[in-house]
């Protein structure tokens, strides 16, 4: 399939839903010189007033240290895993089934196209699963 396939860790935070919330979690990020690759946030369905967000990398002492201080913190329920490659008709479909064919239930599946090349982030519930993601994809 001509994939690149890695784990990635990913941090998380929450937000209060409101105008503002998540301009200003990623701009502590941002001043700390954060190059994040993906983010995802939403309201927290099951509370009220309240969201989530959830970001991809953080590299180095001080991005981690801003992180921390508007209440980031690395996963450890979330485990993912970052697949990109040519895009062409099809290959989520190919990457969900050989993922399926392991044997392997994803938590959530997020992917996009950039001019020719797609991106996708697979959130699994284990190490492990995320581990047999990135066989299940390298592998033949």
């Amino acid at each position: 399939m001509g994939l690149f396939v890695e784990s990635v860790d990913v941090w998380a935070a929450p937000i209060s839903d409101r105008p503002g919330a998540l301009a200003e979690a990623l701009k502590a990020l941002s001043d700390a010189g954060a190059d994040l690759q993906c983010i995802i946030s939403r309201r927290a369905p099951d509370q009220p007033g309240k969201g989530v967000v959830f970001v991809t990398p953080l590299q180095g002492d001080g991005e981690i240290a801003a992180a921390g201080q508007v209440g980031f913190s690395a996963s450890h329920t979330v485990h993912s895993v970052r697949v990109m490659g040519r895009d062409r008709p099809g290959i989520a479909a190919s990457i969900a089934l050989k993922i399926a064919q392991g044997g392997i239930n994803m938590r959530g599946f997020s992917s996009v196209v950039l001019g020719t090349q797609f991106i996708a982030y697979i959130a699994l519930d284990s190490r492990e699963d995320a581990e047999r993601v990135i066989r299940a994809l390298t592998q033949g």
